[in-house]
């Protein structure tokens, strides 16, 4: 029998008649023949509130402490679901990051997984159950219960798929598929058939919502097939597969920007062998996630070091730079946090030249200023102001024509 794992965020499990839904998609899947996996999410703003209750009693709440708190909003989801599928009838059984031997590192709210020990899951299969998984959990080496931060339910899914050997992991959610670009700040964007992982890679590690760049690189990493699709239909979504010739045909795939940033400017840094990894090697001790890397050498004696991270990890970066300035004699820090960053991503770029240009020339026809510019083979990315991103998108957006079906831009 073929594996499939479905996975179903927040949204889809909010209520108990969605609860009902994806419990019935499971059991579809089931009776078409499949040994069936259900990794849940917490319902609906469970974790909001679960948070704010935290908030409530300790602003600065410890963060084994949280881990402890927000798994319990998957819990509830998981028996909430075998419950449902067992009043219609069918042997379903729900299981914990932790009983499913989903074994991560000791980084609490952000962890990573090291291993999953899946046996329980496939006798509970063999014997005909639906399993339900909660998503976004784990547990250290030591029995500490630990979350994966965010897109963690997604990372999951793929994760067991993996482990399971799947044929396939559904990520079901409240859009029915992957856009060229976000509908809501590009409202023609279309829906993609299918991209790479490479390019969908880009696209979440940018800050598109869908889908978590962990739950790509497993996908990448084990040959795992992704099908993001919608749970409130039975439409087809978008495929996350290894890249076929034909998707070379179109330059750009998507588009996407990323609000939530701030820049770190290190001026007048030594310029020695081993600044630059002394200095990201601190950062990273303070578990904090760098971004865009860009160094230019002022003198000789002299380089200038820039960076992004996310804005949340501000006093992360503040404190770990404090830290280490002296020792890289850095003369002066400059920060900024009205910053954006606008991205175009395609594995089209490859082969086709000409893409930084129409990229520079749709910003600065729309009067948007660049701040800086880095890139990597499939990628273009562009720092702006924060006020003028939502053009910057939007102008990029049309210059590709991602208000056209790929197949159209393929031929064009």
């Amino acid at each position: 029998m073929a594996i499939l794992v479905q996975k179903f965020g927040g949204t889809s499990v909010a209520d108990a008649e969605k609860i009902r839904r994806a419990a019935g998609r499971a059991l579809k899947a089931h009776q078409e023949g499949n040994q069936v996996v259900v990794v849940a999410s917490a319902r609906g703003k469970q974790t909001d509130h679960l948070v704010a209750d935290a908030m409530e009693l300790d602003p600065n709440p410890p963060k084994r402490e949280m881990d402890m708190l927000l798994s319990t909003g998957e819990q509830q989801t998981v028996s909430l679901m075998a419950m449902a599928l067992h009043a219609m009838g069918h042997k379903a059984i729900s299981f914990t990051g932790q009983q499913v031997q989903m074994i991560t590192d000791d980084a609490h709210s952000k962890a990573r997984i090291q291993s999953i020990g899946a046996e329980k899951l496939k006798e509970k299969l063999a014997d005909g159950y639906i399993c339900i998984v909660a998503g976004f959990q784990g547990v250290d080496a030591n029995g500490n219960i630990t979350t994966l931060g965010r897109g963690g339910s997604d990372t999951s899914a793929v994760a067991l798929a993996a482990a399971l050997g799947a044929d396939y992991c559904e990520i079901f959610t409240d859009v029915d598929g992957i856009y060229s670009a976000d509908p809501r700040k590009f409202p023609k964007a279309v829906k993609m058939q299918q991209i790479s992982y490479d390019e969908m890679l880009e696209l979440a590690s940018l800050g598109a919502g869908v889908m978590h760049s962990r739950a790509i690189e497993f996908g990448k990493k084990y040959n795992v097939k992704i099908h993001v699709r919608s749970s409130m239909n039975e439409n087809t979504g978008t495929l996350i597969t290894h890249e076929v010739p034909q998707m070379e045909g179109i330059v750009v795939s998507g588009a996407t920007c990323q609000k939530d940033l701030a820049k770190f400017d290190l001026i007048g840094v030594d310029n020695t062998p081993g600044n630059a990894a002394g200095i990201f090697a601190h950062l990273a001790s303070h578990k904090v996630s760098v971004n865009d890397i860009i160094q230019t050498e002022v003198s000789p004696q002299k380089a200038s070091l820039s960076f992004t991270a996310a804005r949340s990890d501000l006093d992360s970066v503040r404190q770990a730079i404090d830290e280490i300035r002296e020792k890289v004699h850095c003369e002066s820090v400059f920060v900024r946090e009205d910053i954006a960053e606008v991205s175009v991503v395609g594995v089209g770029m490859r082969s086709h030249c000409g893409v930084a240009e129409k990229m520079f020339r749709a910003l600065s026809e729309n009067q948007v200023n660049i701040d800086s510019i880095t890139t990597s083979e499939i990628r273009i990315s562009c720092l702006v102001n924060l006020e003028d991103v939502d053009t910057a998108l939007t102008a990029v957006c049309n210059a590709f024509e991602l208000d056209k079906p790929a197949a159209e831009r393929a031929q064009s």
